[in-house]
């Protein structure tokens, strides 16, 4: 008897909002109609959201890509042969040869899109637990070492070093420690770690497990945002999984020591995002940022020392301990080492996921990867960093991605994500939606947070629409609002919301009305 042709049809979210859970049933459907041989894998995305769902036929020379299939495309498919990879319109080649994955370097998301994301045995076979297996052989002070030679740096967008916050809480005295993993993603234009937790939810399994091991830490939660059901459900499988063979538990792989994890559901909070308003959440109380000192890494989740690091961060672990931390620390540029995946979203043609070395271009990534404009008009203005990140105008567009050289331009990389804007944007709008979801999302603790940015918005208001005579004084007042705001705030959300407000004013000040020397002496 023949083995079934192997068919993968993404369970990613974005996928499914394209029906592909309808294309998997209109695959089955046709097969069985036909007397053909098939088996249907649910994988993860491959990051290329345009063309979801983006089904992939398994043949001798290699996985064939089709998409976007919708459901009505199946018999054609069949017709056309695509079993063994016939011609079809919908046929993109062999799915590694497309320049937009065959020109990344995927070393995170290296299994994302290729297995099944809850095959123990899926993820065993594609280099899943090799970091675990070395960990287990080394002392809690060599793995703290490992991770601070590989220069690997907080992937949530603070950057700050990982390996210096594991060596912290491994130094600090406890009868119990705890690794808690950020996955609250609420920034604007990122899904990086909903891809991977939906893709490959073991790699974040291993990677706070090896957490645990190096600072003495049992057990571990994942705080992950309400508006991710499917990431909810499909790291709650995988961690049932994971316990019922070892993984987790009182005997991690048979070798005596002990860790477990769960998943917290947070209530759509964005101001949760920041660790210390997330520690307070976790322990029932209102997300509200804590004073520092002191540090989570000393008194942290009820007050005993605790890991905090993002998504990225905690799945970046396995592959720096599998392969070594000089494998990873050799890509990037300056201190700005190893990969980071950033996310394409806004008016861009091609969406989507793209992980490579630090260093690369704005430009490159919005034209080699992302296509240009879709509305076909020139781009004008990206946000990099999310809702509190600045707004790049196109001469900045070639400073390399790299965190200090974006902190030279009062820019952040953030979480990786950017947002594309051809030339109808209204800057002075943008400004006011920075203001006015800080205002919103502020969490009231501190008066220049949730104070200042209501002025902001107050501010901009009249920027907008009042007495041009009064335009520059105006300007002037959020000028001012923005440095206390900066300078006074408890956390980023009131530090940072300004950033997008004087990026605005600086590179756009026609979209404002005030004169651009004016403007370039205050950006100077």
């Amino acid at each position: 008897m023949t083995a079934p042709v192997v068919i993968y049809v993404p369970r990613d979210a974005a996928a499914l909002a394209m029906d592909a859970d309808a294309v998997a049933r209109g695959i089955e459907r046709v097969a069985d109609e036909r007397g053909l041989s098939v088996q249907v894998v649910r994988n993860g995305s491959r990051g290329l959201l345009w063309l979801e769902p983006l089904v992939e036929v398994a043949t001798p020379d290699g996985r064939v890509a089709y998409g976007p299939v919708a459901p009505e495309d199946v018999a054609a498919l069949f017709d056309a042969g695509w079993l063994t990879g016939g011609a079809h319109p919908l046929r993109l080649g062999l799915t590694e040869d497309i320049p937009y994955l065959k020109h990344q370097e995927r070393l995170t998301f290296a299994r994302v899109g290729v297995i099944d994301p809850l095959s123990l045995q899926d993820y065993a076979a594609h280099g899943g637990l090799a970091g675990l297996k070395r960990a287990l052989e080394m002392e809690p002070a060599q793995i703290v070492d490992e991770m601070v030679t590989s220069g690997l740096r907080g992937r949530g967008g603070a950057a700050f070093p990982t390996g210096i916050k594991w060596k912290t809480v491994a130094g600090s005295p406890s009868d119990q420690k705890y690794i808690v993993c950020n996955a609250d993603e609420g920034d604007s234009g990122t899904f990086a770690d909903r891809l991977l937790m939906e893709g490959d939810p073991y790699v974040l399994i291993e990677g706070m497990t090896i957490a645990g091991l190096a600072v003495g830490a049992t057990y571990g939660y994942i705080y992950v945002r309400s508006e991710y059901p499917h990431a909810i459900a499909t790291l709650e499988a995988a961690i049932a999984r994971a316990r019922s063979v070892g993984w987790l538990g009182s005997d991690v792989h048979g070798s005596g020591r002990v860790f477990d994890l769960e998943v917290r559901k947070g209530a759509g909070a964005y101001i949760c995002g920041e660790e210390t308003s997330l520690l307070e959440s976790l322990e029932g109380k209102r997300g509200v940022v804590r004073a520092k000192p002191p540090l989570p890494a000393i008194s942290g989740l009820f007050g005993k020392p605790t890991v905090i690091n993002n998504v990225i961060s905690l799945a970046t672990v396995p592959i720096i301990l599998a392969k070594g931390a000089a494998y990873y620390r050799d890509y990037g540029v300056g201190r700005s080492h190893g990969t980071l995946p950033f996310q394409l979203a806004g008016n861009l043609k091609q969406g989507g996921l793209v992980e490579k070395a630090f260093g690369l271009s704005l430009r490159d990534l919005l034209y080699e990867f992302g296509g240009g404009s879709a509305s076909g008009r020139p781009l004008r203005a990206v946000q990099v960093g999310g809702p509190l990140g600045a707004y790049l105008p196109e001469s900045q567009w070639d400073v390399p991605l790299d965190y200090e050289a974006y902190i030279q331009i009062s820019a952040m990389i953030g979480h990786g994500g950017l947002v594309a804007f051809d030339d109808t944007v209204d800057m002075v709008r943008m400004a006011r939606y920075a203001m006015e979801f800080c205002a919103i999302e502020s969490c009231g603790k501190c008066t220049p947070c949730r104070i200042g940015s209501t002025r902001g918005v107050e501010t901009l208001d009249k920027i907008a629409t009042g007495d041009a005579s009064q335009r520059e004084q105006q300007v002037h007042l959020l000028r001012d609002l923005c440095d206390t705001m900066m300078g006074g705030s408890l956390c980023a959300l009131g530090g940072m919301a300004p950033y997008p407000v004087l990026s605005a004013l600086n590179h756009f000040p026609q979209d404002f009305g005030i004169e651009s020397s004016q403007s370039a002496a205050h950006a100077a």
